[in-house]
């Protein structure tokens, strides 16, 4: 049987088109407290100058399939595109925390919107044999983001000034708008959402039906967020130099996982990829843990690249796959939500903890919500079906 088409126009254009978003979203994550701290920003300012971000972007996710019906996943896109590209051309023509913070919600909401349906889009684009392993590649842009752009943005912050920095980010912003363009699918009336039957805030932030995997989400998303975070300050701690190659080394074992472990769930389904995938991670925290020198780190970081490559696919895709073609856009919104709840709740009681016991410590603490994750992603391979495909025709 010969293998459907993945690599289309319109597929290679919203890979472009992610990349390039978390690219400009990455070169302003380690820079933007560093230029508020040159502003005068005190530690709550710069603290909600990272945090307030997320928020916007769980606000403007509760009305992502109101959107949908009155404009289409195409033009929520462009709307997203369009914000976030006068976010980022705002953050130097302000010169105030005020208005730093204010350009970080504009950012956040055009992030939410952007990131999402360009998500749910894809999964339309993506042959349904092939999903799995299309939204694995379509993550790759954004990890070549995390493992360029952090280190790329101090360089232009600390060499160039913060107008380099920003135009920067600015142009990546401008060239994900361009790649989108590129994309000619065109979604049909029957693709339109129909309105849910719920309409709480709580079927808002998460789809009716996705509730195993948005569960999941949030406990990975708690621990993938304390390692992105905290792991230098660690390696600070246990005086281990160049803690810096922890997410090259990562990123290339994410690069090698991704489309294995896409392909692993198109044939066997989404809990082959996440069961493996947490145990990797699990490994990672458990060297973390006891790491007391850089080779130990760096082993750790080839099970923390595994685990998160076959994790952030498959999580998004089993989601993506238990809704209907109509209610993609709402999977892919609840997705992101859950990752955003899991993260920012995470760094926040985590970091505190960290404060008190130090940052070893505290990896115990996240090996044990990684041990909770486990133990409910095989609950449900021994007690649960875990994929209802409510679109069973096409699937």
């Amino acid at each position: 049987m010969q293998k459907v088409q993945l690599w289309t126009r319109d597929f290679i254009a919203l890979v472009a088109t992610n990349g390039l978003l978390f690219g400009s979203f990455h070169f302003l994550l380690p820079t933007l407290p560093l230029y508020a701290a040159g502003l005068g920003a005190t530690g709550t300012e710069i603290g909600i100058i990272g945090g307030i971000f997320g928020f916007s972007a769980i606000f403007i996710r509760l009305f992502t399939d109101t959107g949908v019906r009155a404009l289409g996943k195409k033009k929520c896109l462009y709307i997203g595109l369009l914000l976030s590209i006068l976010a980022t051309i705002s953050y130097f023509m302000f010169d105030s925390v005020d208005e730093i913070i204010l350009a970080r919600v504009l950012h956040g909401l055009g992030f939410g919107l952007s990131t999402t349906f360009t998500a749910a889009i894809a999964a339309d684009v993506i042959p349904a044999a092939r999903r799995g392993e299309g939204i694995g590649y379509l993550g790759l842009g954004s990890t070549v983001a995390m493992a360029i752009a952090p280190a790329l943005g101090i360089l232009l912050l600390s060499d160039f000034g913060p107008v380099s920095l920003f135009m920067t980010s600015a142009l990546m912003s401008f060239a994900a708008a361009a790649a989108a363009r590129l994309c000619a699918f065109q979604e049909t009336r029957s693709e339109l959402p129909t309105p849910a039957v719920h309409s709480s805030i709580r079927n808002k932030l998460f789809e009716h039906g996705t509730g195993i995997p948005a569960v999941l989400t949030i406990l990975f998303g708690a621990a993938y967020g304390s390692v992105n975070t905290f792991i230098a300050m660690m390696a600070a701690e246990a005086d281990i130099a160049s803690a810096g190659l922890f997410f090259m080394v990562g990123t290339v074992f994410i690069f090698i996982s991704r489309p294995f472990g896409g392909r692993l769930l198109d044939s066997k389904g989404a809990l082959a990829a996440v069961l493996p995938g947490g145990i990797f991670y699990t490994v990672a925290l458990v060297l973390i843990v006891s790491a007391a020198s850089l080779p130990m780190l760096l082993a750790a970081s080839v099970f923390y690249g595994l685990g998160a490559g076959l994790l952030l696919p498959a999580l998004m895709t089993w989601m993506l796959n238990v809704v209907r073609a109509d209610r993609r856009s709402a999977a892919s919104a609840t997705f992101y939500n859950m990752l955003d709840v899991g993260t920012s709740s995470g760094i926040i009681v985590l970091g505190s903890l960290a404060g008190s016991i130090g940052y070893a410590a505290m990896y115990r603490y996240v090996l044990l919500l990684m041990l909770c994750f486990l133990a409910f992603a095989l609950l449900q391979k021994f007690f649960h079906s875990p994929e209802r495909l409510a679109d069973a025709k096409e699937n």
